[in-house]
């Protein structure tokens, strides 16, 4: 009697306190007179306002002669706006309990705002971020202090074989787009303030922008913040993206460091967001090596040979395709070893695909942490305003445990093939002997 009462107590917690995973997220959609994509999903649950404008100013995106231009830009944005120096943005948000975050990646720059949703809280902090997207101030000083602490950081970084490996494999699989280019500390040294303010006003525009509130706000008062937001940035065009990525031929890249551990990436470009072959290669790589100690590549890599101590593959669809990669780190000794293993189990899961235990597995651990995925405000934010940057389907969420379960060996098999052809693997390893 006394399981049967908890086991009850224990379903009444889940159905009271799990109400994200239960109910879903509705995502409500509409554009502004300005020409900016909202994305609006109402959650009453905690008195708080999560907003995040993305634009596409990514690394993508840098003249072939500036790289590093973005992430500067975004850098500094800000750092200084309207009547309020970077000080005085900081001291007012700290008085209001609000944060600012966000950040730039290869396809997007992203500014995000959190605060109170009490007006007398909320208001305040708009009106800072309404500052920053109207007239960050680029302030030469600023501008000079960010670029010399970013181009000291990457030289420092530059002595690191984790990140020589992870430049050079993106440089190789993405040797004629922009994904593969890379930033150096001449690069950003050579930048010019002119340079930030002309990205600034190419790529900070309405048009350009995607606009995501996650929170406590009713539709009206949704859509009167994102007008406003919206009014902020100049209309603009929006940009023209560069040819899509074609596979390199495959072959291997050696580079020599003195470390006594080789860093070992394969991979390939594979995808980009959206693509119908997304959930079949996601469900297939958790046996793969997406899914931790149960992944092939860990029990034969690491378990049956003890060529490494973590391996691990995934699958990072971007704007365009995004890379397929394998990782490992091994004994200089052990490196040639790993990487012809590595390749075996791959080639033989492209042929043969997972078990049918391998697939239920997969499926169970897919779908029972899904939740998790959307357990917080901040969580919403980062999925729907993805969903909403990358034009997904908006009950994405809500299909996101069916379309795994409708996965089947064979569809993953067919996926495999299609977008990881081991022949065209590119092989980089960094201090293997």
């Amino acid at each position: 009697m006394k399981n049967a009462m908890k086991r009850l107590l224990t379903a009444v917690f889940a159905l009271l306190f799990s109400p994200l995973a239960l109910a879903g997220v509705t995502i409500e959609h509409w554009t502004t007179a300005h020409g900016a994509r909202v994305y609006f999903a109402a959650s009453q649950a905690l008195p708080i306002v999560d907003i995040q404008v993305d634009f596409a100013a990514g690394s993508m995106f840098d003249p072939a002669d500036k790289a590093g231009l973005a992430a500067l830009t975004r850098a500094t944005l800000d750092l200084g706006a309207g009547p309020r120096d970077e000080n005085g943005i900081a001291e007012q948000l700290a008085d209001l309990g609000a944060r600012l975050g966000g950040g730039a990646d290869h396809d997007r720059a992203s500014l995000s705002l959190r605060s109170l949703s009490s007006p007398e809280i909320r208001e305040p902090a708009l009106s800072i971020l309404r500052d920053i997207l109207r007239s960050p101030r680029f302030a030469p000083e600023i501008v000079a202090r960010e670029q010399a602490r970013s181009a000291t950081s990457l030289k420092d970084a530059l002595t690191r074989p984790d990140t020589i490996a992870s430049r050079a494999f993106w440089a190789s699989l993405y040797p004629q787009h922009p994904y593969g280019r890379q930033p150096t500390p001449d690069s950003i040294n050579a930048l010019q303030r002119d340079d930030l303010l002309a990205f600034h006003a190419r790529h900070y525009t309405a048009a350009n922008a995607s606009i995501t509130l996650v929170g406590d706000l009713s539709r009206a008062q949704a859509e009167t913040i994102a007008q406003q937001l919206a009014e902020a940035l100049p209309a603009g065009q929006p940009v023209n993206l560069p040819d899509a990525p074609e596979a390199p031929a495959g072959r291997s890249v050696a580079i020599a460091h003195p470390a006594s551990q080789a860093h070992v990436y394969l991979g390939l470009p594979a995808i980009e967001r959206g693509h119908p072959d997304y959930f079949p290669l996601l469900v297939g790589n958790y046996t793969l090596g997406g899914g931790g100690f149960v992944s092939r590549l860990m029990k034969q890599v690491r378990d049956q040979h003890g060529y490494a101590y973590s391996v691990y593959s995934y699958f990072a669809p971007l704007r365009q395709s995004g890379p397929f990669q394998i990782g490992l780190q091994t004994k200089r000794s052990q490196a040639a070893d790993a990487v012809k293993l590595a390749r075996e189990i791959l080639t033989d899961f492209v042929a043969q695909g997972p078990s049918a235990d391998e697939l239920a597995a997969a499926k169970a651990n897919l779908t029972g942490s899904f939740p998790l995925r959307l357990d917080s405000n901040s969580k919403i934010l980062g999925n729907v305003a993805a969903i909403g940057f990358y034009g997904l389907p908006l009950d994405y969420l809500d299909r996101y445990q069916s379309k795994i379960q409708a996965v089947t060996v064979n569809q993953i098999r067919a996926a495999f093939s299609r977008h990881v052809p081991v022949d065209r693997l590119i092989t980089l390893t960094v201090a293997a002997d």
